[in-house]
């Protein structure tokens, strides 16, 4: 199924999403990769596979290890795993830690993430930290004193856009044999390489950006040394606990991928141009996303992403929780969605989907901007925050 090139030098991103790192159907010359829905293959007369590695849908599926296989290639690393959701491979991964182990999370991130550490983390006795990971003198203090098994990181965060030093993170969990995992899903392969920067993974909600297309669920690991044992520990997980994405999801999830770069590209440049509108607009009090000059984390941003800052914002309205619905109310292009990374452009008011659990204020307003005509966008937000 994989094309042989010419030479030896390394695909681009953009030439690798384009053509699916080269994956052709042999049997028919088809350029684009095949479905193959059966969940078992037959054997010969002497109960030998017919086809090498193919035995069983759950084991053998060869779109999810081409899917794999682009996306490892995408992140520089060694391999990498796909799941039915990318809070599957999260879950994989903290379940990696044993009971009476330490893990220290970054406060402010999604949710779903921290509700589900918090809660596993008290039913097997493992002990948590939680800390602002984009304050690197905070970070290095603490994982220097509680000594973590792993440390999990979201940069850029959601829904508040802070930005995490990912190699002087990587360097002091190396001072006390922590596990520095890197959730990227808001910055997708495109525009960071976390294993590059001294992370030993890097997770995504591939159902975000990678897919592009709000229409399938999947997550996916990369590990820059496939020979850690906790990566041992994770593969053993999946496998035994069947959280392997199915053939239609990594057939769609193949297909989305491959315009990643260009989408990534139009969306980072739109959102960029709608975040110095809204920093001008007298309606709004605070605009957080990394590409604004005036961000806290602006040039460590700079630093680790290549291309463009990304297609999630987020702004406090100049008013309450109703003047924030009020707004969310009145846009006619944002659809009021939660998700990100699609090709439609999303509103969320983050305080009615986390409550009061979070710290998120009921002034916040988070967008996800698609590609649609920037300006189009900007006439919406106009009337939007109108009076």
């Amino acid at each position: 199924m994989k094309k042989t090139y010419g030479n030896n030098q390394p695909l681009s991103n953009a030439t690798m999403f384009a053509q699916a790192n080269g994956a052709i159907d042999l049997q028919t010359g088809g350029i684009v990769p095949p479905i193959q829905p059966s969940t078992t293959y037959a054997r010969n007369t002497d109960y030998q596979p017919i086809s090498d590695n193919h035995i069983y849908g759950r084991d053998h599926n060869d779109l999810l290890r081409l899917g794999e296989e682009i996306l490892t290639k995408a992140e520089h690393g060694e391999d990498g795993i796909l799941f039915p959701s990318g809070m599957a491979a999260i879950a994989a991964t903290i379940r990696s830690v044993a009971s009476g182990g330490r893990i220290l999370l970054q406060s402010g991130i999604y949710w779903g993430t921290t509700k589900w550490v918090r809660e596993f983390c008290t039913r097997r006795a493992i002990e948590l930290k939680e800390v602002d990971s984009s304050d690197s003198d905070l970070l290095n203090r603490s994982i220097a004193d509680f000594k973590p098994d792993l440390v999990f990181t979201e940069t850029p965060s959601n829904p508040w856009l802070k930005v995490v030093d990912i190699n002087a993170a990587a360097r002091a969990c190396t001072k006390v044999g922590a596990i520095l995992v890197v959730d990227s899903t808001a910055a997708t392969p495109v525009l960071t390489n976390p294993l590059d920067l001294g992370a030993d993974i890097v997770m995504h909600s591939a159902t975000k950006a990678i897919n592009g297309h709000s229409d399938v669920l999947a997550g996916f690991l990369a590990v820059g040394d496939s020979t850690l044992p906790i990566w041992q520990a994770i593969k053993t997980d999946r496998q035994d606990a069947g959280a392997l994405l199915g053939t239609f999801e990594a057939w769609l999830l193949i297909r989305g991928m491959r315009t990643l770069p260009l989408r990534m590209e139009r969306m980072s440049a739109t959102a960029l141009k709608i975040a110095r509108f809204l920093e001008n607009h007298d309606r709004v009090s605070e605009v957080f996303y990394p590409g604004l000059e005036n961000n806290s984390g602006h040039a460590l941003a700079r630093s680790q992403m290549v291309g463009g800052f990304g297609s999630l914002l987020s702004f406090l309205v100049d008013g309450d929780g109703a003047m924030a619905l009020e707004v969310c109310g009145r846009l006619e292009l944002f659809q009021r969605a939660t998700s990100l990374g699609g090709v439609e452009s999303l509103v969320e008011h983050r305080h009615s989907i986390e409550g009061d659990a979070t710290g998120v204020p009921p002034s916040l307003i988070r967008l996800s901007i698609g590609i649609e005509n920037a300006d189009e966008l900007i006439a919406d937000l106009v009337q939007g925050l109108s009076a």
